[in-house]
């Protein structure tokens, strides 16, 4: 199967300027319209599908502009401040776009040539002018609203924020846009990882598609053998294999693999959420015990799964993967004091891509707090900057975002078929976690390679969801 595919954001964007001064200053709007063209131009290069409404310079032009941003559905709308304009123009669009709006103060030059320059001239440059009027208008009227300032040519810092946003949305995109199956249940007793479905929905737009383990116990059972071997063969490229796997429960393993392909195909799934106990040996928990390689395979194709029902965490991986830094699903291990780092990882599935060597399949004959035996996926982040991200969900029924930078380290894990890393915060290990637990986290999280809390902190404004960074 292909690499999930990944849809940019739809982003509105639309300039502003004056109407009375076209006839006053001639040339000037056409050299506003070609500004705004590199905007445009430079906004497409981050991946954004955008939806134009050219420059709107009359209260009736916003009125039209708010009605095409509403037709098209866009995820953000970037206000763009050419020169003076009034608020008049720019709030209806805004309230009919019902679109997260950033406003762009992006003057020309880095400077005016003060001796030099008439009116015509500042009022190309004087985008500063009209940026605190909109956003008395947009803050009376209860809207959210961000704004970008710097140099519309080579300013690498303001263009960051822009795309920053532009990425953010395409995340926002892709959640509101996703279905997750969850199969089974959640791993009985752990109450921070029970999950309110209808939230979900209503919160995040997300669809949660309830599946049952005959689902894919029918798609495990009508795998053909050519699929089974094709799965063998891509293991054997993925994987250093250790001489612990039973090579009955390898093939198991990749009939497993081959049948949830077909359960995502079947279903239409973006991530997946899944623990099933089963009993005595039977099919459930064969199945369930079988799946640890097909959800790694899974994950590291952008099909997030997440073990022991926790949705929530899933969500969070989902998130990391979009930004293109992986999304392992994550805990605590154990605090090490000596080298002052943290160990965190978790049994079953990873993503494989965030490692910088070949992940071990391990067999286990026992899954600790599990029932069932098999083959396990060992790996460890690569060396380098990581974040990772929590989803949980608060007293009063809404989400919070947690999230944490720092850096994953070289040096020896434990070897017992569970990927797991080394990490080390910007605080010592009992004080992070001390300050990670007074958030109220689920004991999951994702973790993903780089840092990226700048552009979650812009995806949780999109989002509506309050985020707390530790350390």
């Amino acid at each position: 199967m292909q690499a999930h595919k990944v849809t940019g954001a739809r982003v509105g964007i639309f300039g502003i300027g004056l109407a009375a001064y076209w006839p006053q200053f001639p040339g000037l709007k056409e050299r506003l319209e070609g500004y705004q063209t590199e905007v445009e131009a430079r906004c497409a290069s981050f991946g954004a599908r955008l939806v134009s409404a050219g420059l709107v310079d009359t209260p009736e032009r916003a009125r039209h502009a708010g009605q095409q941003f509403a037709r098209e559905q866009v995820d953000l709308l970037l206000c763009y401040v050419g020169t003076y304009a009034t608020s008049s123009q720019v709030l209806p669009v805004i309230q009919q776009a019902r679109a997260p709006v950033v406003v762009l103060n992006l003057q020309p030059v880095p400077a005016l040539d003060y001796a030099n320059t008439d009116t015509g001239e500042w009022l190309a440059n004087c985008s500063a002018c009209c940026v605190p009027e909109i956003s008395n208008a947009l803050a009376r009227s209860s809207i959210p609203f961000h704004v970008v300032s710097g140099v519309l040519f080579e300013d690498d810092a303001a263009w960051r924020e822009i795309a920053g946003w532009c990425r953010a949305a395409a995340v926002t995109r892709a959640i509101r846009e996703s279905r997750i199956g969850f199969l089974g249940h959640t791993y009985p007793g752990m109450l921070d990882m029970y999950s309110d479905f209808t939230m979900v929905h209503a919160k995040l737009r997300a669809h949660v598609e309830v599946l049952e383990m005959c689902d894919l116990s029918l798609h495990a059972a009508h795998a053909g053998e050519d699929e089974v071997e094709e799965k063998l063969r891509a293991v054997r490229e993925a994987f250093q294999v250790d001489g612990s796997v039973a090579p009955d429960d390898l093939r198991w393993a990749a009939r497993v693999a081959a049948g949830l392909d077909h359960l995502v195909e079947d279903f239409d799934l973006d991530g997946l959420t899944y623990y099933y106990r089963g009993l005595d040996g039977n099919e459930y928990e064969r199945l369930g015990a079988g799946m640890i390689l097909g959800n790694s395979l899974l994950t590291a194709r952008g099909i997030p799964a997440s073990g022991e029902g926790d949705l929530k965490t899933c969500i969070a991986m989902m998130m990391l993967d979009r930004l293109g830094a992986g999304g392992s699903y994550t805990e605590f291990y154990a605090m090490d004091f000596r080298e002052n780092f943290l160990l965190m990882g978790h049994d079953g599935p990873g993503h494989l891509a965030i490692s910088d060597e070949k992940p071990v399949l391990r067999g286990l004959g026992l899954y600790h707090g599990k029932r069932g035996d098999g083959v396990s996926v060992e790996f460890k982040v690569k060396p380098g900057p990581v974040t990772i991200l929590g989803l949980t969900q608060t007293a009063q029924g809404g989400f919070k975002l947690i999230g944490a930078e720092g850096e994953s380290l070289p040096g020896p894990i434990l070897r017992i078929g569970n990927t797991n890393s080394r990490l080390r915060f910007g605080l010592p290990p009992a004080e992070f976690i001390n300050r990670w637990c007074a958030e109220g986290p689920t004991h999951h999280c994702a973790l993903g390679v780089g840092h990226h809390l700048d552009v979650i902190g812009k995806l949780s404004a999109l989002l509506e969801i309050p985020l707390v960074t530790v350390g």
